[in-house]
């Protein structure tokens, strides 16, 4: 059996939203902006998707919405667009955002940072999760932009977005919401608190790799990271992606009509498995279930390395991760487990699991047949289990 439970890195593209596609790589291929036949082709196709991507986030037309290549680069659009408007200016020359914020975010706050801006990383607690009062704390009035993801990739956790924003509102400082990992799991809704920016990416939710979007609130408009055309209102220059787009606008769509069956059928099945692999002795889950999205889970098997659990997984065709898909080669701690003050040797031995509204009860059953058997390997052969305290073992 083949099972794949890597959700959070990507998804299976729907075969409906494939379908919707496919006529627009051989059959409506026209540059949009072309002024020709095989160029209209593709608007209605076009416009309808928008208008699902629009109404999948209740974002009002007068907002915008700019197709990019993946939520990497809207993340690199919103800081960097943000240092060139209010850090290199002088208006300002401080942003937050949280440590356990996805690479491409901060990756880029490292780089501004190296440009003179100064940057504060607000930490998590032991469950994972981030304190609203830290975000009042620390800011200044000299802050140009908070940053706090929605979701976290790792655990699942659900930031508190809506509070955090309400303080930016109150402070009139800008907020973004990396959303990449609450789109299709959790009710999004931009107008019912205070968002500026909010980056997604369809892989995440079935559709196609190479195509996400940036919402911008009217009046917070960045500047364009790239430029040499006037696609996109001006914003992002580049021939469109029409196929992607598209699938894009099929993707979310599905997604919102499937929420239910999201929230309720699949943190059933995840309940119930993660329930049997705490019955293994000394493990343990970040994060409190109805703190998390319901499809994911971060367990810790002590004296495990993570990716050894995973070697033995991926030999009987289960595919799991360590953490961020962006990061797997670097065989590093678990910037997580580090965040909520794991000891030494559990900051190694995380392993997520993230399942999807294809997963089934007999794929889960395989794979925790297949857990148990490389735990009782693995373990035998760890000398950092056999001389553990007594107290850590059951």
């Amino acid at each position: 059996m083949r099972v794949y439970l890597d959700n959070n890195a990507t998804t299976i593209v729907d075969p409906h939203v494939f379908e919707t596609m496919e006529p627009y790589f051989v059959q409506k291929y026209g540059n949009p902006n072309s002024l020709h036949d095989f160029a209209s082709e593709t608007h209605p196709a076009i416009k309808q998707a928008m208008e699902k991507i629009y109404a999948g986030i209740h974002a009002p037309k007068e907002d915008s919405v700019v197709i990019t290549s993946c939520a990497t680069e809207s993340n690199n659009w919103v800081l960097k667009s943000i240092y060139f408007q209010y850090i290199l200016t002088g208006r300002k020359n401080h942003i937050i955002l949280s440590e356990v914020e996805h690479p491409s975010v901060i990756a880029t706050a490292k780089f501004i940072e190296s440009m003179g801006c100064r940057v504060t990383y607000l930490p998590i607690n032991s469950e994972g999760l981030i304190d609203p009062q830290s975000v009042r704390d620390n800011i200044t009035d000299k802050t140009a932009l908070v940053s706090v993801m929605w979701v976290n990739n790792e655990t699942g956790a659900i930031f508190p977005v809506e509070e955090i924003g309400n303080i930016c509102a109150e402070h009139k400082v800008l907020f973004h919401t990396d959303a990449v990992q609450a789109v299709g799991k959790l009710p999004i809704d931009v107008q019912s608190f205070n968002v500026d920016y909010l980056t997604m990416s369809a892989h995440k939710f079935h559709g196609p790799k190479g195509v996400g979007a940036l919402y911008m609130k009217k009046g917070k408009e960045l500047l364009p990271l790239l430029h040499g055309g006037s696609q996109m209102g001006g914003y992002r220059s580049g021939t469109l992606n029409v196929p992607g787009i598209v699938g894009m606008g099929r993707a979310m769509e599905q997604a919102v009509d499937a929420l239910d069956f999201e929230m309720h059928d699949i943190r059933e099945l995840r309940d119930a498995f993660e329930e049997e692999l705490l019955k293994i002795p000394d493990t343990f889950v970040v994060t409190p279930r109805e703190k998390r999205v319901a499809n994911t889970i971060l367990i810790s098997f002590r004296g495990i390395e993570g990716e050894s659990m995973l070697w033995d997984l991926n030999r009987e065709g289960i595919a799991a991760s360590t953490g961020s898909a962006c990061a797997s080669e670097d065989l590093e701690s678990n910037p997580v487990m580090e965040a909520i003050g794991a000891e030494a040797d559990l900051a190694h031995t995380a392993v997520r699991f993230s399942l999807s509204r294809y997963t089934t009860k007999e794929e889960l059953d395989y794979t925790l047949e297949a857990v148990k058997k490389a735990v009782t390997r693995l373990r035998s052969i760890s000398s950092s289990y056999a001389y553990a305290p007594e107290g850590y073992k059951n």
